[in-house]
């Protein structure tokens, strides 16, 4: 199985200057941590990190810290995530599938959750992660505030990565949305938008997107949570 992981993001929302993978979480950077769990996947055979040149030193330094035997490829990013996707998608290996696309900033990502989705995408085209919403949702006017409608939770899931598909039919998909000039934030949508069915795959309640600080504070609490719990009493 093929990865790509989008990491040209800036930490805007983190307060801090430069890209928000290279924060450390117990001493080693965000990256870090996807790119151990994605060593210990049975099924991930090939990592293309999808970033900004600028970040390359530093990804390779954390590529080295890190001990991968997988090959890694550095592929150039766009300026949304979209774009960088679509880079990636043309970077893989010719004799590429299928293709995992996991962002980078989902770091507690574990190595099960990975080859789930692996596994799962033999059987299919298009999945994603995702978890069944707790909260109740919504739908608001965004000018007045006013609530529009509470849909029913039951048929509401909370999106996560890894996003897996079929690479011929993503990288069309891409094109289409090209050429047409859609804007998604992940590529189910662009899935759905050419109305290519998409299948939900259990994620993991820990499998949180690190965005702003408080979420690296949370990370930091189930990271160490799950490292006590794996030392032999």
């Amino acid at each position: 199985m093929y990865l790509l992981i989008p990491a040209a993001g800036m930490g805007r929302r983190m307060g801090s200057d430069r890209n928000k993978l290279l924060l450390t979480l117990l001493e080693k950077p965000l990256l870090a941590w996807t790119l151990l769990a994605a060593e210990a996947s049975r099924h991930i055979q090939w990592i293309g990190i999808v970033g900004q040149p600028e970040d390359w030193p530093d990804f390779k330094e954390i590529i080295a810290s890190v001990s991968l035997t997988k090959p890694v490829e550095l592929i150039q990013g766009g300026s949304t995530r979209q774009e960088s996707v679509y880079n990636g998608l043309q970077a893989l290996p010719p004799e590429a599938d299928r293709v995992l696309i996991h962002d980078g900033a989902r770091c507690l990502a574990t190595p099960e959750l990975l080859d789930r989705c692996a596994e799962a995408l033999l059987e299919c085209s298009g999945l994603i992660a995702a978890i069944p919403v707790k909260d109740t949702i919504k739908v608001v006017e965004p000018q007045t505030h006013w609530i529009n409608s509470t849909p029913e939770r039951q048929f509401l899931w909370a999106a996560q990565t890894p996003q897996g598909f079929d690479v011929a039919q993503l990288k069309q998909c891409h094109e289409t949305g090209r050429s047409q000039g859609w804007e998604v934030t992940d590529d189910a949508a662009l899935f759905e938008k050419c109305n290519l069915p998409v299948r939900i795959v259990p994620g993991e309640e820990t499998n949180l997107k690190v965005t702003t600080p408080v979420d690296l504070a949370i990370a930091e609490f189930i990271l160490r949570q799950r490292l006590s719990s794996s030392i032999p009493t």
